[in-house]
């Protein structure tokens, strides 16, 4: 007797399961903008909007009737506000407060992204093309930190740091470390959406509720965390001196 829904109800080939994680994954092309010769619009597109809609509503709401002693809401507000300017500064020093705005952005964003697939909306992150240019705007703040904290000059020096039979490497890097940013987030999204798949099919009914809550949420959050962290990281590693 099935006490737990764990009995499938027939056997799932892995052609099968794979099909279905490639139309997954590729996303659905929900209308096309007809200009250009039509420019395909995707789901991981629709719903980003629909989260960048969110987070304006939100911190419109958040920001409203502010008073110089805190209470409620803005109590909460500050709290997280002066978590992230900890974070922030505690790798990049005083210099870093100019960037908190993108990071705390990306981290809002990248949290919200990958738990919206709890309410039946497709998880932008499960695309490689949101990780990709995730990437690609972290590791182009990441040099520009490196800019303005040592000049061009600096910069470009740094190249050939610590010797200057490292540039060839370090110019290598250029390419590596987003591709470490896309291919890191991607396939951790990746990676949880392919065990509860199988865990779905296997324990369709009461298994799979708390793996869900854990992959959605606790894990979901972990990643945008760990996307952030990188990027920070990457940051100092540019913005210090010789």
């Amino acid at each position: 007797m099935d006490f737990f829904g764990c009995l499938p109800q027939r056997l799932v080939s892995v052609d099968e399961i794979s099909e279905e994680l490639m139309e997954s994954l590729d996303g659905h092309i929900v209308f096309t903008i007809p200009i250009f010769g039509g420019i395909p619009v995707s789901d991981a597109v629709v719903v980003t909007w629909i989260i960048m809609a969110l987070m304006v509503i939100a911190s419109m709401l958040l920001v409203r009737g502010l008073k110089k002693v805190p209470e409620g809401k803005q109590c909460l507000l500050e709290i997280a506000v002066e978590w992230l300017y900890n974070f922030v500064t505690d790798s990049l020093g005083e210099k870093g407060k100019r960037y908190v705005p993108y990071l705390g952005t990306i981290l809002v964003y990248i949290g919200i992204a990958n738990i919206f697939g709890i309410f039946g909306f497709y998880p932008p992150t499960k695309s490689i093309n949101v990780t990709i240019a995730l990437a690609l705007m972290s590791i182009v703040l990441i040099q520009i930190s490196g800019v303005q904290s040592k000049g061009v000059g600096g910069w470009l020096k740094g190249f050939a740091q610590p010797l200057p039979m490292m540039l060839p490497i370090n110019i290598l890097e250029l390419a590596i470390k987003p591709l470490s940013l896309c291919m890191r987030l991607f396939g951790n999204v990746l990676g949880a959406f392919v065990i509860m798949k199988l865990i779905e099919i296997v324990c369709p009914v009461i298994i799979s509720i708390p793996f869900s809550l854990y992959f959605d949420f606790f894990d979901g959050f972990i990643q945008a965390y760990v996307f952030v962290f990188l990027t920070i990281l990457f940051m100092s590693e540019s913005m210090e001196e010789e």
